[in-house]
């Protein structure tokens, strides 16, 4: 896919771990929107980064950010990942992966010798105008949360 840096980011509704409502336009003209994609709960890598994230939360709530993570993981699933890793953001469920699937990170993917179809680990910097100013790839979770913030703070002024 090509790059949505400089478009309007795609909006979405979806719902939260608590079944609440969350839609892109909820944070319009006011917070910046860090949305970052992620495989799959309670695994290796998406607990190190939901963690991470989760331990630089102050740092990106102070630069006006609302975090918010994304998987095809259901509420209940989700709601298992927050309470025991204790998440103070909100974690949105795609399960028919339409959301993943317009921000273009619903990828083919092998894992021992086998296809699937899933989210491939993405974050998307989006500002409150609803521009994606940043994204990140086939993100590795190693020092990955450092450099959302660091571009946070070069983009906020901070």
């Amino acid at each position: 896919m090509s790059t949505l840096e400089g478009l309007a980011a795609p909006g979405f509704t979806l719902q939260n771990e608590q079944g609440k409502t969350i839609s892109l336009s909820d944070f319009a003209g006011e917070k910046y929107v860090v949305l970052y994609f992620y495989p799959k709960d309670m695994t290796p890598g998406c607990t190190t980064q939901a963690c991470d994230f989760r331990d630089a939360e102050k740092d990106f709530s102070e630069l006006n950010a609302e975090i918010l993570g994304v998987s095809a993981d259901s509420k209940e699933r989700h709601e298992k990942f927050i309470e025991k890793h204790g998440l103070p953001f909100s974690l949105l469920v795609d399960e028919d992966h339409q959301v993943s699937e317009a921000y273009g990170v619903w990828k083919l993917k092998k894992m021992y010798g086998k296809e699937f179809w899933g989210i491939e680990r993405s974050t998307f910097l989006i500002d409150p105008t609803g521009t994606v100013i940043k994204e990140w790839r086939k993100v590795k979770v190693k020092e990955h949360i450092e450099e959302v913030l660091e571009t946070l703070k070069a983009i906020s002024g901070d």
